[in-house]
């Protein structure tokens, strides 16, 4: 935004839309602070869940009533009634109520933000309506003033004819003088204060959070500075170590040529890993720089130009924004070191390690490395996660060449592996054992052995759970009678617990419980996760209903709509809306955000439903009931059902927990002999994964990593088994 509304001072660009390219239509405000046009956004969020800010790539929550919600950019508004009222100074320009046919435009009306000609001023000062508007005559347009002479006065909702002219502390709205008779009388309940009052108080608050971004840019600035000059140092570091190196091979004569090769080739190699790493530091640092200064010209505006009503209206937006990006945490160390080259042997002791020679010295400091080995199992891609470290111990790039990987199988067979770089400094180490028992994982970074190294890794066959989380009992880590699980947004393992009546997280790598919050239940029973990452618990029995809870647990809506009498299994579409099973009511209810019903689906198909899984891009929802599976659409109409009892491939044993993959196949687990079997989207029978070994599977989940966890409800654990 300009920081200055003089006539003819603000450029033509604050007043386009940076999506369409046009003036802004109903320009709307997101929560960075960047503007838009209203039909824009509602055009881009169909594009894109969730919705990003076009601008700045922030994440963006809209509001229930999405992009309608958002505030309208009242700064802007005025820019283009200024620009609309100037270009009214100008000669021919038609009236803009009768299109000219009265005459040139002569007037602004402020309060219609629009061109009037002599007749119509005249006519608009008859209406009863409209005789009190503020018209602004020619003579004063033409006036090198400010464009806050053409500000559109605000008027309040329910009162058409008031202007805004309070501000109600209890209730934070703006309302007009009859509000204050009616709804916002003051009293206990309400504290309306002249605008003026709050508005310069918001003021003052913002000027103090201006006065701190100008210390952080200069910061950044500063930071940026330091990583162009790092930038710089890498051609002459480059060259330094290739006449290092040549000058040591050329010693060796033919039987280096190739090792000399090698370490020229790492040398290029950390060359562009670092630069592009610092580059992409450099980027990062100047976007932190783009938000801060977006955020300081808003700001500025605001408090310079802004009026009280828009003050009021974006101030406490404002604060938020530059609060957090002051408060955020931003890391301006570039964390790079000069390489150079290495010798690791004389020339004199090369003879029997010409694999050794050489070497390129990076900012990886090999001690402080580290490897995370995964749970592997007989004839699956497996993975082992490598971190390179600098000297800080944070992660830091490095050339491939520099990781080296050698495994072994039981027998000391070499199994082949492949090394692949992940991000930064994190890659992947993969391999398929095609055999049980134990394995031997050695890694070196530049020749080096990092902590660890060799790892002893376990390959279990398919049937044995790779990981094992909780036992019996009620304290951390421990479970009792454990039933639902989902996946939270972080790809932990969410559980409910019927015996500690609780929620509680676990980590899929590690199986360290990480928090857990109490769920007011005498049964709880199914678990799912919104899309805003926060939870829905189901119950059944006294205190039935659907709880919503916050991602830090906290009890945020509890929904006990009168159609329901039984809730179990839960799903949650992207949306909001829920589908609940009832196993008592013999159906499944479609429920909005805020529970209220939709529609009663299944009523004269279902016996016993108990759990759910929702296929969102298909619009099917999947229910286990007695000994089958059913399927319905979302409009509540029967599609088709598979299974039928028994023990066979295909059959099912009381199938309880069931989830989908990401080919859209079906998972399901038989409470009473523990097979988790896979269904085709058709509902074809295609394989049978493991046999549950804890006692009575209920609920089960697909990990972001390719595993299926089980809730033991007899067992007091969950187990996981490799799907994929």
């Amino acid at each position: 935004m300009a920081s200055k509304m003089a006539s003819d001072d603000f450029d033509d660009q604050f007043l386009t839309c940076p999506v369409c390219m046009l003036h802004f239509r109903d320009p709307r405000i997101l929560p960075c602070l960047h503007t838009f046009c209203k039909e824009c956004l509602k055009d881009w969020a169909t594009k894109q869940q969730p919705l990003e800010c076009p601008t700045c790539r922030t994440q963006v929550s809209l509001p229930d009533q999405g992009v309608d919600g958002l505030r309208t950019n009242f700064y802007v508004n005025n820019l283009l009634d200024f620009a609309a009222a100037k270009k009214g100074t100008e000669p021919g320009v038609p009236c803009q109520v009768c299109e000219g046919g009265q005459g040139e435009a002569k007037s602004w009306c402020k309060d219609c933000a629009v061109l009037l000609c002599e007749s119509c001023v005249a006519m608009h000062r008859k209406i009863p309506g409209t005789r009190d508007h503020e018209l602004v005559p020619q003579e004063v347009m033409k006036e090198k003033k400010g464009a806050e002479r053409f500000q559109r006065k605000r008027h309040c909702q329910k009162h058409k004819n008031q202007e805004l002219v309070f501000y109600c502390e209890t209730c934070k709205a703006l309302v007009c003088t009859a509000c204050t008779v009616i709804d916002h009388r003051p009293g206990k309940d309400h504290n309306p204060v002249e605008i003026a009052t709050v508005a310069q108080k918001k003021k003052e608050t913002l000027q103090e959070l201006l006065q701190g971004i100008n210390p952080r840019l200069q910061e950044i600035q500063a930071s940026i500075k330091e990583v162009d000059s790092k930038i710089s140092k890498l051609i002459p570091s480059k060259e330094v170590a290739t006449e290092q190196a040549k000058a040591y091979f050329r010693q060796l004569a033919d039987l280096l040529q190739k090792r000399e090769k090698d370490i020229l080739s790492q040398i290029d190699e950390q060359c562009r890993a670092d630069g592009k790493a610092l580059q992409t530091k450099k980027e990062a640092i100047e976007f932190e720089m783009a938000g801060l200064t977006s955020a300081q010209s808003f700001c500025q505006q605001a408090v310079e130009q802004g009026s009280d009503v828009h003050i009021l209206e974006v101030g406490n937006q404002v604060q938020a924004r530059v609060e957090t990006l002051l408060a955020k945490q931003v890391d301006l160390e570039s964390n790079w070191s000069e390489f150079q080259f290495v010798e690791n042997m004389a020339v004199a002791d090369f003879a029997e390690g010409v694999k050794d020679l050489g070497g390129v010295k990076t900012k990886v400091e090999v001690s402080k490395c580290k490897v995370v080995v995964k749970a592997a199992v007989q004839g699956f891609r497996c993975a082992a996660i490598l971190t390179t470290m600098n000297k800080d111990g944070r992660s830091c790039t490095t050339n491939s060449k520099a990781v080296t990987v050698n495994m072994k199988d039981p027998s000391g067979t070499i199994l082949r592996t492949q090394v692949q770089v992940k991000n930064g400094g994190v890659w992947e180490i993969s391999y398929v054992p095609k055999v049980t028992g134990n394995h031997r994982l050695e890694v070196k970074v530049n020749s080096q052995q990092v902590p660890g190294s060799p790892f002893d890794i376990t390959v279990q066959s398919r049937d044995t759970p790779v990981l094992t989380i909780g036992k019996v009992g009620s304290g951390v880590g421990e479970l009792i009678r454990p039933i639902g699980v989902t996946v939270d947004k972080d790809g932990n393992i969410a559980v409910v617990e019927q015996g500690n009546k609780r929620v509680q997280i676990f980590d899929t790598v590690t199986g360290h419980s990480l928090k857990c919050f109490p769920v007011d239940s005498e049964n709880p029973y199914g678990i799912d996760v919104d899309s805003d990452g926060r939870f829905l618990v189901t119950s059944w029995g006294e205190n039935y209903g659907i709880r919503h809870y916050s991602e830090e647990g906290k009890l945020l809506n509890t929904f006990t709509p009168d159609c329901m009498i039984h809730a179990l299994g839960v799903g949650v579409l992207p949306d909001g809306r829920m589908v609940v099973a009832g196993g008592v009511q013999e159906s499944c209810l479609l429920l909005t955000h805020d529970g209220r019903l939709i529609r009663e689906i299944g009523k004269a198909w279902l016996q016993d439903p108990s759990f759910i899984a929702v296929d969102e891009s298909r619009g099917l929802i999947f229910v286990t009931d007695t000994d089958d599976v059913l399927v319905f659409d979302l409009e509540g109409e029967f599609k088709f059902s598979f299974g039928e009892e028994g023990q066979g491939e295909g059959q099912f044993s009381s199938p309880t927990g069931i989830t989908l993959d990401q080919a859209g196949n079906i998972i399901v687990v038989n409470m009473s002999d523990g097979r988790v079997q896979v269904f085709g989207p058709d509902g074809m029978y295609i394989r049978t994964v493991a046999t549950v070994k804890g006692g009575k599977p209920y609920g089960i989940l697909l990990t972001h990593d390719g595993y299926i966890a089980v809730a033991c409800y007899e067992g007091h654990c969950i187990e996981l088994y490799r799907y994929n």
